[in-house]
C-alpha cells in the first residue's frame, strides 16, 4: 500500500471512530453474514469498522488484517476492551495474502481500495481466498460527490487538494463511482452497487457534529500542511476555506456526501 494520506495520528484514529459510529446504520445496517461464517476483513486499520462488524455479527468469525502493525495493535486493544471474542488480528499484505485458495466464506473491505495503487489487482488477490458462492462487500467514498451550502471556491480548492494528494500517493479519492467496473473486471459476478447519501443540516445536529464536523471537515483539515507544502493550495486560501467550512456547518448550512456500497459474488 502507498502512504496513507490521512496519517496515523491519534487525531486520525479519533476521526475514524467518529466516522464509523455516525455512519453505522447507513453503511453497516445490512452487512449481516450467515451464522457461522468466517469473514476476512481486509484493511481493518485501527478497528473502527471491526467493532461494528463484530457487534452486528456475533455468530460470525472475523479475521481482520492490515499491513500496519501499529494499527493492528490499536485495533486489537479496541476489540479486547469491548469484549469481542469473534475477531482475530493478523498482519497481512492484501497483495500477498498467506491464506489458501477458497478459504473464507465472505470478504469485507471498507475505505481501503481508495488508498491502493492497483485496486483491481487487490480485488483479484482477495477473490483467490474466497470460496465459490461467497460474497465480497466493498464500501468506499467519493469526494466528487460532496457539496455544501453555502459553498465557495476556497472550499472546493481545499477538497480538491485532498483529491490531488491522494492521487500523488497512488490512490483515488473518487473511487466510489468506479466500484462496479472494478469488481466486474476482477471477475466478481452479480455485482450490485448502492449509493448511500449522508445529508446534514441544523435539524440533524448529531449528523452535523458526527459527520460534517468530526469526519469530513476534520479529514480535510488534517492534510493542511502537506497540501500547502505541495503547492495544492495557498495558506490564504486554506484559512478562508476553514472560515467558509464553519459557515457550512453553522445554523444555515447544509452538507451532503455519497458513499457507495458494492456487493459481488464469486461464482466459480
Amino acid at each position: 500500500m502507498n502512504d496513507y494520506v490521512h496519517g496515523y495520528s491519534e487525531y486520525e484514529s479519533a476521526r475514524l471512530d467518529d466516522q464509523a459510529q455516525v455512519l453505522r446504520r447507513l453503511l453497516h445496517g445490512d452487512v449481516i453474514f450467515p451464522e457461522g461464517s468466517t469473514v476476512l476483513e481486509a484493511g481493518c486499520g485501527t478497528g473502527a469498522q471491526t467493532l461494528i462488524l463484530a457487534d452486528n455479527n456475533p455468530t460470525s468469525h472475523f479475521v481482520s488484517v492490515d499491513l500496519s502493525g501499529d494499527s493492528l495493535k490499536e485495533a486489537a486493544a479496541a476489540v479486547a476492551a469491548h469484549g469481542y471474542t469473534n475477531v482475530e488480528m493478523e498482519q497481512q499484505d492484501i497483495y500477498d495474502l498467506s491464506y489458501p485458495d477458497n478459504y473464507f466464506d465472505h470478504l469485507f473491505c471498507c475505505f481501503v481500495l481508495e488508498h491502493l495503487a492497483d485496486p483491481r489487482l487487490a480485488l483479484m488477490k482477495l477473490r483467490r481466498v474466497l470460496k465459490p458462492g461467497g460474497t465480497i462487500t466493498v464500501i468506499e467514498g467519493d469526494h466528487g460527490s460532496f457539496f455544501c451550502h453555502p459553498s465557495s471556491d476556497h472550499i472546493t480548492a481545499a477538497v480538491d487538494s485532498l483529491v490531488r494528494l491522494q492521487r500523488q500517493k497512488g490512490g483515488d479519492a473518487l473511487i466510489g463511482r468506479r466500484l462496479f467496473p472494478l469488481l466486474s473486471s476482477a471477475d466478481f459476478e452479480s455485482v450490485r452497487v448502492s449509493p448511500r447519501t449522508v445529508y446534514a443540516d441544523n435539524s440533524r445536529p448529531e449528523v452535523v457534529s458526527g459527520f460534517s464536523k468530526k469526519t469530513f471537515v476534520a479529514m480535510v483539515a488534517g492534510i493542511k500542511d502537506e497540501a500547502i507544502e505541495n503547492g495544492c493550495i495557498s495558506e490564504k486560501q486554506w484559512q478562508q476555506a476553514m472560515v467558509d467550512f464553519d459557515r457550512a456547518v453553522g445554523p444555515e448550512g447544509t452538507f451532503c456526501y455519497t458513499f457507495f456500497k458494492a456487493v459481488g459474488i464469486k461464482i466459480r
